[in-house]
């Protein structure tokens, strides 16, 4: 269940990010209820997963998902640039969040 929790606090995190792009510095109400409310999601889905999880491997995974679904977002949605090397770069933050989780036991 923690994972759950944890992915769930990953997507929110996206969430998060897309709102307070939207938001246009706080100008825009809507956007901004909504950062406010995705990030007390993603922060306290993230608490209830650190009652079991290992904080290390934890925090790898929901920052690892907010980054590779935010960067993926901003490309797909906010028509940011696509390059060989921002997609070599997500890979290797992918990699990374795998490798904390097998050098942790993986649960």
């Amino acid at each position: 269940m923690a994972w759950i929790m944890l992915v769930a606090a990953g997507l929110f995190e996206i969430a998060m990010a897309y709102a307070l792009k939207q938001s246009n510095g706080f100008s825009q109400s809507l956007p901004s209820i909504g950062f406010v409310v995705f990030a007390v999601l993603s922060f306290g889905l993230l608490a209830l997963a650190l009652k079991t999880l290992d904080v290390g491997t934890a925090y790898a995974v929901w920052t690892g998902i907010g980054a590779v679904g935010t960067a993926a977002l901003g490309m797909i949605l906010l028509g940011e640039s696509v390059s060989l090397l921002k997609l070599a770069s997500i890979t290797l933050i992918i990699a990374g969040v795998v490798g904390l989780n097998l050098a942790s036991g993986g649960h």
